[in-house]
């Protein structure tokens, strides 16, 4: 099943690209021409990319790992919140602190304060402090609201990082690859796909673009995550059932053994009685010391 098509993409504009003065070669190969001195993109590779890049992505969902979305550009930040948080995935729209993935034990921290300031507020502690206190408190947990807002329920590194600006979200790329973490990226023809594992040709600067390319990867993250949550269900049923049925089989020849060996340990116990009544008394011979016989 294909997640988007070629008028799809055409009509959200997704095939043009940058003016040919700014192109970056490493993109020849999704070029389909210049017109009017901007390069177009072949949409028919496009369409095929979105399809690999949903196919992994879709997997990653169903095995219960996270996707970190980075779309810190204005036109993308309101599409990306809407359309990621609706499938439950972890997004930076704000702006990429250094060492989010590099130095994430750190980025946990600042959660956790975030977090530690909300309980405060919920118990009445918050109320004991100053007015100036409060103030301070209440503007530090905007801005890590602002900043950590969205990665707040992010327990450990993602399993991969979706990209809609490369040049801009450069930081973030080259985290993810230090770490090893695969990489999904809308690549313009003015960016460098190398360290990109799954590009995706695409116009980075239409929202209409951004947003039928994320649906698509959204769409892929929701069947995964439905996909994992019918085989858990199916698990459940499947582990009920055998409890059900197990004792049942099992448990027969069990209480079979059991009497058995109840059965067996009594006829020995009758049969050393038996033997010890057949068999005739005889009385101790006396035995000489040995020392009187030599005398």
């Amino acid at each position: 099943m294909s997640r988007t098509d070629f008028n799809t993409l055409l009509e959200a504009g997704a095939h043009f690209g940058h003016l040919k003065r700014k192109w970056n070669p490493k993109m020849a190969p999704y070029i389909f021409m210049e017109k009017n001195g901007i390069h177009i993109i072949d949409l028919h590779k496009t369409v095929l990319k979105v399809d690999e890049a949903a196919a992994a992505i879709k997997q990653i969902a169903k095995s219960g790992r996270r996707v970190l979305f980075v779309a810190t550009k204005k036109q993308a930040k309101e599409i990306v919140a809407e359309k990621v948080a609706a499938v439950g995935m972890p997004y930076v729209t704000e702006r990429w602190a250094g060492g989010m993935l590099t130095n994430f034990p750190t980025i946990r921290k600042a959660v956790k304060k975030m977090a530690t300031i909300d309980k405060m507020t919920n118990d009445g502690t918050f109320d004991n402090f100053s007015k100036r206190e409060k103030l301070q408190i209440a503007r530090q947990r905007a801005k890590l609201e602002k900043n950590l807002g969205s990665i707040a329920d992010l327990t450990r590194l993602p399993a991969a990082l979706f990209v809609v600006d490369v040049q801009k979200e450069a930081n973030a790329v080259k985290e993810a690859k230090r770490l090893s973490i695969p990489v999904f990226a809308m690549v313009d023809t003015c960016c460098d796909p190398t360290d990109i594992d799954y590009v995706i040709p695409a116009n980075d600067d239409a929202a209409k673009s951004i947003a039928v390319i994320v649906e698509a990867m959204c769409a892929a993250i929701a069947e995964g995550t439905e996909e994992r949550r019918l085989e858990k269900e199916k698990e459940a049923q499947e582990t009920e059932a055998s409890a059900e049925v197990a004792p049942r089989k099992e448990g027969k020849p069990r209480i079979k053994k059991a009497v058995k060996a109840m059965a067996d340990a009594e006829e020995e116990a009758v049969k050393e009685i038996v033997t010890a009544v057949e068999t005739p008394y005889e009385e101790p011979v006396a035995v000489e010391p040995a020392d009187e016989k030599a005398e």
